[in-house]
């Protein structure tokens, strides 16, 4: 009788083993499906210029209508569906990386085309409050919008940190936070490299004045970088000191004189004076040549001055920063 009887408990041990089996491979394939849904099911919540936003998936398809987003987002690998005023990108934004054939104009920075964008069948817009804030409820309509705020109180301490900053969150949006991370590495490594060409040249500590010079309303301005702006950031990490302050952070890293406010600095023999201007609007040479007011400034007198190509883009992201760091320095050295 105990034959049987053991042989009918082993049999149902069997049996009970091999459900039990059954149960962890199911609970590993659940587990595998769990993880599957959660990565479909991928939401990021970031703080923008109109409070918090919460985007859901991993946008691709993505319209930028500001050019710093659209070359942020060519540093991570993307390619925008499309890009506000493409001529002008071309024009200003001197970086390695191009936009492919499939890029789209969408109508002008300061104007998008709301029809143009709609075709585009975006994932998310990527907007500035301080030009698209009366378009905003329009463009939700077509798709999500995450708006920024270079100009924003906060940004304008630190224009350069604020486009890293921005970098970053743009970053997160679309899971590209180590090509991110690269990005910055990169553009920290050759500011590092172009220090050293400064240090070489002997120029490690200059004092300088940086300025972007034109015609307005027949009077020849010079916009003045201040401290905060992307100017003064990269030539303060080249080690250079920029004597050219301001009692608050001017909003757009530079304010607005004339050839009079360059008197303050008139016994500075050794500094640096840079400077960004059109060939067709030297005002250097049609307006300030033979004027003594220019001619007897020390820095001006002692050969000190230094001119950067009219192209030279000073509002833009990390790949822009690069250029700019180039040009800056490549002013300096070479002449």
């Amino acid at each position: 009788m105990k034959k049987p009887i053991l042989m009918s408990l082993a049999l149902l041990l069997l049996i009970l083993t091999a459900c039990g089996g059954n149960d962890n491979s199911s609970e590993e394939n659940n587990e595998a499906d769990s993880g599957e849904a959660d990565n479909s099911d991928r939401t990021v919540t970031i703080e923008d210029a109109m409070g918090e936003q919460t985007i859901e998936g991993t946008p691709e398809n993505i319209v930028a209508l500001e050019w710093t987003y659209a070359e942020n987002l060519l540093a991570l690998g993307i390619q925008p569906a499309g890009v506000a005023d493409l001529e002008g990108f071309d024009q200003w934004v001197n970086i390695d990386k191009e936009f492919g054939d499939s890029v789209q104009d969408v109508g002008t920075r300061q104007e998008p085309n709301l029809e143009a964008i709609r075709r585009q069948d975006p994932e998310l817009i990527i907007a500035v409050k301080f030009r698209h804030e009366q378009y905003l409820d329009q463009l939700k309509d077509i798709a999500p919008v995450v708006t920024f705020a270079p100009y924003g109180e906060e940004a304008i301490q630190d224009h350069y940190q604020n486009m890293i900053n921005e970098m970053e969150t743009l970053a997160k949006i679309v899971d590209k936070q180590k090509e991110a991370e690269q990005a910055v590495s990169d553009l920290n490594s050759f500011i590092d490299e172009q220090k050293q060409r400064i240090e070489e040249a002997g120029l490690e500590g200059s004092q300088f004045l940086a300025t972007q010079a034109f015609t307005a309303q027949n009077t020849p301005t010079l916009r003045l970088f201040t401290a905060n702006s992307m100017v003064g950031q990269i030539m303060n990490k080249l080690g250079l000191e920029n004597v050219y302050e301001t009692e608050e952070p001017e909003v757009y890293g530079y304010s607005e004189v004339t050839l009079e406010a360059l008197q303050n600095f008139q016994d500075n023999e050794n500094l640096q004076f840079l400077y960004i201007v059109q060939e067709d609007d030297n005002i250097f040479e049609s307006d300030f040549k033979g004027n003594p007011a220019w001619e007897n400034l020390s820095f001006v007198q002692n050969g000190n001055t230094h001119q950067l190509p009219g192209d030279t883009w000073t509002f833009g992201g990390v790949l822009s920063n690069q250029v700019l760091t180039e040009q800056l320095v490549d002013a300096m050295v070479n002449e």
